[in-house]
């Protein structure tokens, strides 16, 4: 398991702990890389590879990022 000495404060520093497991996300769509990247930090919680405090730190950066660009998403389709 890996103890995570770092904090985690943005969807960038999600992504870097991500790629330590050889996980690269990039799907095309920002809302769709956050979801997939949930996806994965969940899968590493349950394989036991990260531990708690990690996983609850990165859920919350990843939720609030995904909140952060459903609104942008509808600012965009409001103007366009």
């Amino acid at each position: 398991m890996i103890d995570n000495n770092q904090h985690l404060r943005t969807y960038y520093d999600v992504l870097q702990l991500l790629k330590k497991f050889d996980v690269y996300i990039y799907v095309g769509r920002r809302l769709y890389d956050i979801e997939l990247a949930a996806l994965e930090l969940d899968h590493l919680a349950q394989a036991g590879v990260i531990d708690q405090q990690t996983y609850l730190q990165a859920n919350i950066v990843l939720r609030a990022e995904h909140h952060r660009q459903e609104v942008a998403d509808r600012k965009k389709a409001q103007k366009g």
